[in-house]
């Protein structure tokens, strides 16, 4: 099955969960954003990859916007070409509007991201050979101000169904894309990957590892992200370029 088949295959599940406070609103990007994520997936998740970077959830004014992990505006589409109309969330948070490729915001953490990328593989064809990029859970919590609520802050019973549902989509994902490392984006994500992995890991299927996470919150990544994230690339053996 293709990423997009097996992506759309876990909507349902995701459709039906329900949460409740401090969670004032919930934004599934798969569902109004999911032109451009379908292109996302059609154009760079095929074939077998190397490394799989996975981070953790959609950012307000990134994948929330654009259906495309760590998706900053004028990276998808000036770098990934990726067009298309964003539709509506079930319910818009007034502070929060949804406002597609046209927002004119835009994230600290895929601006960096994006922009290594671009700068060490010219091109996102050639990128994309090796490397796919790509979060745990595809949705967004927003509390009753607006403000970005992460999946670890979900009441545990309302996030054991949602890391389940993650769980299972993840698996499938890495099944289809077959690589030789999968590596966290930051540490909530490595975590959740030797959980679900541990067995594979063990048997050596593939290797788990991290590089630092870019957001601007992290003092680190404030004072030069890109190095960062160069050295742990070579700390793992991973060539970039």
């Amino acid at each position: 099955m293709s990423l997009s088949g097996i992506v759309r295959k876990g909507i349902p599940e995701l459709e039906r969960m329900a949460f409740s406070a401090p969670v004032a609103c919930v934004y599934n990007p798969l569902v109004y954003a999911w032109d451009l994520h379908r292109q996302y997936l059609e154009r760079f998740g095929r074939g077998k990859k190397q490394v799989v970077m996975l981070g953790m959830n959609p950012g307000p004014f990134g994948m929330v916007q654009t259906g495309v992990p760590f998706g900053e505006v004028e990276a998808v589409r000036s770098w990934l070409g990726l067009h298309g109309k964003v539709k509506k969330p079930k319910v818009e948070h007034p502070k929060r509007p949804i406002l597609g490729l046209e927002s004119p915001r835009s994230e600290v953490s895929g601006r960096r991201l994006w922009g290594w990328a671009a700068q060490r593989f010219i091109t996102p064809q050639r990128f994309a050979r090796r490397f796919f990029v790509y979060n745990y859970c595809p949705l967004a919590f927003l509390s009753e101000t607006g403000s970005n609520l992460t999946p670890d802050k979900l009441k545990k019973a309302e996030a054991a169904p949602l890391f389940a549902a993650c769980d299972q989509m993840l698996r499938r994902v890495i099944a289809t894309l077959d690589p030789e490392w999968v590596l966290g984006i930051g540490t909530f994500a490595e975590a959740r990957i030797r959980k679900i992995f541990a067995n594979e890991v063990e048997s050596g299927a593939f290797r788990v590892g991290r590089i630092p996470h870019p957001s601007p919150a992290s003092p680190a990544a404030n004072r030069g992200w890109e190095r960062l994230a160069d050295a742990a690339f070579a700390d793992l053996g991973i060539t970039c370029g």
